[in-house]
């Protein structure tokens, strides 16, 4: 059974369909005697036309002159047994430019060679075109091709033209699938002939030559830059073509007046948030030159201007990069790297809007070996030439590197940037997806749900907006420089207007989101305070040094701790001192000269360490294995069994029932790996023994636990790198093989991370029992595979900071047994967190609502500007037709800005009373529990608590 019930439906009239495909191969029902349009009888109908609708069967004359409009349908003629294809030219048809339909040149001037060829969605048709000879028309030759909807492919003698739909429907397609010139021809010589029998004029050399004309022209055309009556298109200025971001701050555009005096507290409402990212699927082989290929646009739009670009590199061609203090980055660390032989370009780096994810004007550029920062400073700086803003939040993977020396490295490339205003504000992020790969240190002051005024960005925008861009990636390697650079610039623009016209959605959607949960984060962090000890005078004195570090960011940073958790050498070592004290005072309670009591459970611990180990050893043996790795692995087994006795004569020592354990077990077969150590968390209560081994190996077991999430959390960050990694670097199947192996290997040490912590939990839950503790289950959850996971993956469908982050991400272990120190150290960290994810979704709201009003006044001064830009040619002399045009043009536009604002004003009109009520919620919590289907009264229960908070933390 079909799922699709339509297409079952279909299955069962097949023979139907097919039935009358066939027919359609014939002349239809009752065949004409006559000419279905003269209806003259001597005239045989003989011609249909496949394009256009109900004409039946027509004889020549009738289709020639019923075609003098539509010279490029196509049309078959019957043979007496089929259809074959047949041209309107082969009919005397002959296109006359100059003239309207129907009117008679005097002078016709034949195309040269009589082979016009045109270029159509269907099918590469060759017509007989005359251009107007008479006078009739001031135009020349190309002017009365562009008249008739039709590019010509030269501008002298011009024997090849495209019509404008196949140019317009290429544009759109290429943008949509990525499509080549090459394919669209093909396709269309193909719906020409698909026989191969027929010869086919090539003209894919022309094709590929008008695409980038038109698109070049387009791009002028919706920038504006043929409504200057002053300035030629030569004179077009850097990233004057651009789409500019509308939610953007742009002053003089869209922003309120006033802005410049916002209070500091606020002033996060008019910064401009950018990221910088690298692409290196972009890059570009060494085929031609800016000699031979300069292309169209100067840094007219996205990718900056070449020349000056080139020239600032030159003098530092033999700068090395410094290398990474932080974790392996191989942004840094490969920067010097050359892209390989036979390339000139080694990808592209860029600067874009991370708000509203939207490319910046003059903000592209190439790499040349690497990711260095020369390159991705001076698309920084030329990305922000033209901006008088205050407040600038950056964001980079590599931030924590390349914002040191960042404003010394401005002053060479621009002395008179924003960024060196001495009231400019930076503030330096990493992207969500990035930051985990990074030191502590890093993730913690760098952290974008740690950075006031970020609200709920992450950064990402660069990588979301390659996503988009790589599928160029095979076709544009293999361009020159120049068409390269436009061809990127025309997918950047079409990129950017798509993001312009779903900002109605995409903004609400924000807001909707912050609305949703902010009251959420309000009762979370509202719950955490009062849960606190003494709350009024820590959270003054916790506040004090959150506003302070906020203030200078060289103060003591509160999101780290300050105070290590426990681990197993710590414990050893406490136990250790705790015993030689005991000695002194005779309260010692060994038994054996040679072993003490902690000694004797942390051999234990070992053993069990060893036992783990011989048993992946053992798993990875199989039939086929080698006499050495079956020796190595039989070796071991035979050393853990020597040493597990030996651990059972000191064990008897102090667990002396420990021997009526082992004779329960003498008689069955038990695997080295699977001896039981008859440790105090595996006697439990079957016999008696001194608890105070069970208090040790509990204080043990803690560390172990801590110790094996900290391994784990490690390499489950470095196995997100490493992907990483090799999405962006590993080219090739031998680079391949080798970063898969690299992963097989952190995925074994994930695996060994995540037995050792369930092994530690099972003992701590076995020896909470015996020893009355009740927070084992709270301090340390159980741990299913679900949970393992890095911050930058997701266990459901939800956005990075609405989901419900893996626990082992926010392990507190504040239980009473690690110290007071540590337990209070992990709160007050947890409240500044809280605090921050708090003021993030605050800020979003008031963020969003600003980014509305700003996008509905740019649209009222686009308008605004095109009605300007036609007035400006009121003192011009210019022809009647081409002043209509202009207007006509400009009043296209400003209409389709005012649609834009309109539509969005309705969509946002409900935007207010969304935002009162997540307001009322945080006020009347009950309202938050009767949204979401909870009670107060189970809301009480933590752990029922749905708790939303960033994956950063």
């Amino acid at each position: 059974m079909l799922e699709d019930p339509a297409l079952h439906d279909w299955v069962a009239k097949i023979d139907g369909f097919l039935r009358s495909l066939i027919t359609l191969e014939g002349r239809g029902r009752s065949p004409p005697s006559c000419c279905q349009k003269c209806g003259i009888t001597e005239n045989t109908p003989t011609y249909r036309c496949l394009v256009c609708s109900g004409m039946g069967l027509v004889c020549s004359e009738c289709m020639q002159t019923s075609h003098l409009d539509t010279p490029l349908h196509r049309i078959q003629k019957w043979n007496g047994t089929f259809f074959e294809k047949c041209t309107l030219k082969s009919l005397g048809l002959r296109i006359q430019l100059g003239h309207r339909t129907g009117e008679r040149c005097y002078r016709p001037e034949q195309a040269k060679g009589n082979d016009f060829v045109i270029l159509d969605l269907d099918a590469v048709h060759e017509v007989s075109l005359d251009f107007c000879g008479c006078g009739g028309t001031s135009m020349d030759h190309v002017e009365q091709l562009l008249e008739r909807r039709l590019f010509p492919a030269t501008v002298t003698q011009p024997k090849t033209a495209a019509t404008f739909r196949l140019l317009e429907f290429f544009e759109v397609l290429q943008y949509e699938s990525k499509i080549s010139p090459f394919e669209v021809f093909t396709t269309i010589s193909r719906l020409t002939d698909n026989t191969g029998l027929l010869e086919v004029k090539d003209r894919y050399p022309g094709l590929i030559r008008m695409v980038h004309e038109w698109r070049h022209l387009k791009l002028l055309k919706r920038s504006g830059r043929g409504h200057d009556p002053l300035r030629p298109a030569s004179e077009t200025q850097e990233g004057e073509c651009a789409l500019i971001c509308p939610p953007c701050p742009h002053p003089g555009i869209n922003m309120a007046e006033g802005w410049e005096n916002e209070p500091i507290p606020t002033r996060y409402l008019h910064a401009l948030n950018i990221g910088l990212d690298a692409n290196f699927r972009l890059k570009r082989k060494a085929v031609s030159n800016d000699v031979a290929d300069p292309g169209l646009s100067r840094g007219w739009a996205y990718f900056v201007w070449d020349f000056p670009f080139r020239a600032f590199l030159k003098p530092r061609d033999t700068e090395m990069e410094p290398k990474s203090t932080c974790s392996r980055h191989d942004a840094v660390n490969l920067a010097d790297i050359r892209p390989g032989f036979g390339y000139a370009a080694s990808g592209v780096g860029t600067v874009e809007c991370t708000r509203h994810n939207m490319k910046r004007p003059c903000a592209v550029g190439d790499l040349q070996k690497g990711e260095r920062y020369c390159n991705m400073d001076y698309f920084l700086v030329k990305s922000l030439a033209k901006s008088a803003l205050k407040m600038f939040i950056i964001s980079y993977d590599i931030a924590c590197q390349w914002s040191l020396n960042l404003l010394d490295r401005i002053r060479k490339i621009d002395t008179t940037s924003p960024l060196l205003s001495p009231d400019c504000t930076i503030r330096f992020a990493v992207p969500k997806f990035h930051l985990p790969a990074h030191i502590p240190a890093c993730r913690n002051k760098f952290a974008f749900m740690l950075t006031p005024g970020a609200g709920l960005g992450d950064g990402e925008a660069p990588e979301r907006g390659w996503g988009e861009a790589n599928p160029l990636g095979p076709a544009t390697r293999e361009m020159g420089p120049g068409t390269r650079r436009d061809t990127l610039d025309f997918n950047f623009g079409d990129y950017n207007w798509r993001k312009i016209i779903k900002l109605g959605s995409s903004l609400l959607k924000k807001l909707q989101t912050a609305t949703a949960l902010v009251s959420e984060q309000f009762i979370t962090h509202a719950e955490l305070e009062e849960g606190i000890k003494d709350k009024e005078e820590k959270i003054a004195e916790w506040m004090e040094a959150l506003v302070a570090y906020e203030a200078d960011p060289e103060k003591p940073n509160p999101y780290e701790f300050t105070v290590k958790h426990p681990t197993q050498h710590a414990v050893r070592r406490e136990l250790a001192d705790e015993e030689n004290g005991a000695m002194g005072t005779g309260s010692d309670f060994s038994l054996s000269d040679a072993v003490s009591p902690s000694g004797l459970i942390a051999w234990g611990l070992d053993l069990e360490a060893e036992q783990r180990t011989v048993k992946r050893l053992s798993d990875q043996v199989w039939e086929h294995s080698q006499d050495r790795q079956l020796s190595r692995t039989q070796f071991r087994s035979n050393t853990l069994v020597r040493k597990v006795e030996t651990w059972y004569r000191l064990l008897q020592l102090y667990i002396p029932g420990s021997a009526l354990l082992r004779k329960r077990d003498s008689n069955v077969s038990i695997s080295p790996f699977n001896l039981p150590l008859w440790l105090p968390s595996q006697i439990g209560s079957q016999v008696a023994f001194d608890h105070r081994l069970a208090t040790i190996e509990y204080r043990l077991r803690v560390g172990q636990a801590h110790e094996a999430l900290g391994t784990l959390r490690r390499y489950l960050q470095l196995r997100a790198t490493l992907y990483d990694v090799k999405r962006r670097w590993l080219r090739g199947q031998g680079a391949n093989t080798r970063g898969l192996k690299a992963i097989a290997t952190v995925q074994g040490r994930i695996t060994a991370a995540r037995d050792e912590y369930r092994k530690a939990r099972s003992a701590l839950v076995s020896l909470g029992s015996l020893l009355k503790k009740t927070d084992v289950h709270k301090s340390f959850p159980e741990l299913l595979d679900i949970h393992i996971q890095p911050m930058t993956e997701y266990s459901d469908g939800h956005g990075q900071t609405k989901k419900v982050l893996s626990w082992i991400w926010r392990m507190a272990g504040a239980s009473e047994d690690m110290g007071t120190d540590y337990a209070a150290d992990t709160v007050r960290v947890e409240w500044a967190k809280s605090r921050a994810r708090v003021q993030r979704y605050e800020e979003e709201i008031l963020l969003v609502k600003e980014e509305m009003r700003r996008t509905l006044r740019f649209f009222n001064w686009k308008q605004a500007d095109w009605r300007k830009r036609w007035e400006a040619w009121g003192s011009v002399e210019i022809s009647q037709e081409y002043a209509e045009g202009l207007r006509a043009y400009a009043e296209r536009q400003a209409t389709i800005c005012r649609n834009l604002h309109d539509s969005f004003l309705k969509k946002w009109g409900g935007v207010d009373d969304m935002v009162a009520a997540a307001q009322a919620e945080i006020v009347n919590p009950e309202l938050y529990y009767t949204r979401v289907g909870l009670s107060a009264e189970k809301m009480t229960d933590d752990s029922e608590l749905p708790e939303v908070v960033d994956t950063e933390n």
